[in-house]
């Protein structure tokens, strides 16, 4: 038996034969003319759209932004000129494609990685202008361990119960791969390297907290290992109630989102307490024009229907997520550029609209509204949001602690604000110089560095004597080893992946809240 490492970004153990994913399809050595250029880019689009009506939540939304790059004029222009220069139209798609992917590769950060989106896109275009089906995910008609170069999301979307866990050689901890295998509870490893040197149907374990395939592995084993995974979720999935320690002390288990679709995926995290962390730029992604004003506030009002309580957080994007109706310029560094909150720095019109559609649909909701600012640096900055959501009629009004600075004055950000969340992955990413992206630096990256949680520490003490909640939204509230350590350094609700819930809520339970001190300090040094 043997074992490869990778990041663990959806945690659970499973089993089951490997299968891979098909290659690129091959350009023909002479000219194949099948399809132009626009019908090759048509057809993908179109099959995109279809995959993305058959989706929900933010694989609907991955996939429609996927089919509107392929419906990118400029990147058609491109192709067709190629092509009236003499290339047949799989060249011509290949070359158009392999020039728009330089392009952002050379951006870096998020960039980079959706630089994956283009592949997938290019092997779609490619395989529809030389006749060939288009790639997918394997379908061999049993429960596999799907491994591959990377997933595009149009993939990662469609994935069946047929796949029991996701490993990909490529990727980060927040791809689109990561965020949607979490949102499925499929447990998946990215950054795995040497995956794609397992034989066709070699029976493997995946570890998808632990980062950890194992190989050589008995069909007894796989049973084995199939059956614990399938009591352990049933017995996690029969536990109930609100989150608390084993003495009664009262943490709040809290979803993260993107959107209303996704609530659909959180029946079996039990009873819910609400969502901490709704993300609205799912609304925004790809768009070319703002969203209005009203469809902004109709999607807002339909999460806001469905829950007790929800954590809005403003629009967390800029240059290292590049949206492009806000025509913001490319940076040479984008995560330490205009992003998150920094936006309202060049265009203040977005800020205001988002807080008045907010505002609007929480008039009639039911739910208990809270707001959030992501990427707060200064005292100044949570102080002029504040007044700005306040302005609008919200009336509990927080901010996100993502850089070191926020965290190590939280006490002054507290008296301007109601509440703090910290954001554990950019914190951490922010705190040690090391691009969350990047899966050599996946040690700094571990939530359980004494320096990060130290600067938890710093927010919720300044919590605690202001009288305000500190949360946690970040992947670390998830854990269920390290969510009783944040529990003992103050923190007081967690914010996380449906699939998470139950295995936090039921590690919770089992520690009195002085145990879970005990951890902390320990943890601390």
């Amino acid at each position: 038996m043997s074992e490869l490492t990778g990041i663990g970004v959806s945690p659970g153990r499973v089993a089951g034969p490997v299968c891979r994913m098909a290659g690129p399809p091959a350009l023909p050595a002479s000219p194949v003319v099948v399809r132009s250029v626009g019908e090759a880019l048509e057809a993908v689009a179109a099959e995109l759209d279809r995959r993305a009506g058959a989706a929900s939540g933010p694989a609907a939304e991955i996939l429609q932004a996927q089919a509107m790059m392929a419906a990118d004029p400029m990147l058609r222009e491109e192709a067709e000129r190629l092509a009236a220069e003499g290339l047949d139209a799989a060249h011509a798609l290949d070359a158009a494609f392999a020039r728009h992917r330089q392009a952002l590769a050379e951006l870096g950060g998020y960039f980079a990685e959706r630089a994956a989106d283009l592949d997938d896109l290019r092997n779609r275009a490619v395989a529809a202008a030389l006749g060939l089906p288009m790639p997918g995910i394997p379908a061999p008609g049993r429960p596999f361990v799907l491994v591959a170069e990377d997933l595009s999301p149009a993939d990662t979307a469609t994935l069946d119960e047929s796949v029991v866990a996701i490993v990909t050689e490529k990727g980060g901890p927040t791809s689109h791969t990561a965020i949607l295998a979490r949102a499925r509870g499929i447990p998946a490893i990215v950054a795995c390297a040497g995956a794609l040197s397992l034989a066709e149907e070699e029976l493997v374990s995946v570890d998808g907290a632990a980062g950890l395939l194992r190989t050589g592995l008995t069909p007894a084993e796989v049973a084995s290992v199939q059956a614990a995974h399938r009591e352990e979720r049933a017995r996690l999935r029969a536990g109930r109630g609100p989150g608390r320690t084993a003495d009664g002390h009262p943490v709040p288990l809290m979803l993260n989102i993107g959107s209303a679709a996704d609530l659909d995926f959180c029946a079996d995290s039990g009873d819910s307490e609400g969502v901490g962390l709704f993300r609205t730029e799912f609304l925004f992604l790809d768009r070319r024009t703002e969203p209005s004003l009203e469809e902004q506030a109709a999607a807002y009002a339909e999460v806001f229907a469905r829950c007790p309580k929800v954590v809005v957080r403003t629009l967390d994007a800029g240059t290292d997520k590049p949206l492009p109706f806000l025509g913001l310029p490319g940076e040479p560094n984008p995560a330490l550029g205009i992003r998150g909150l920094r936006v309202d720095r060049v265009r203040p019109a977005v800020l205001d609209t988002q807080l008045e559609a907010i505002a609007r649909a929480a008039e009639t909701a039911t739910a208990d509204v809270w707001v959030m600012a992501p990427m707060v640096t200064t005292w100044q900055e949570a102080a002029a949001f504040a007044a700005a959501a306040r302005a609008k009629g919200l009336r509990r009004v927080g901010v996100m602690v993502e850089v070191p600075a926020a965290a190590l004055m939280a006490d002054r950000l507290l008296e301007h604000v109601d509440f703090l969340s910290v954001g554990t992955n950019d914190l951490g990413q922010y705190a040690f110089a090391a691009d969350r992206q990047h899966p050599g630096l996946a040690d700094l990256l571990d939530p359980r560095q004494p320096a990060l949680l130290r600067l938890v520490a710093e927010c919720a003490r300044a919590g605690a004597a202001a009288g305000k909640p500190v949360g946690v939204c970040g992947e670390a509230a998830g854990d269920p080893t390290l969510a009783p350590i944040l529990v003992g350094l103050g923190v007081t609700s967690l914010s996380m992946s449906a699939t998470s819930v139950p295995a936090v809520r039921e590690a919770l339970a089992g520690l009195t809240l002085e145990e879970c001190r005990d951890l902390a300090r320990a943890a601390l040094g």
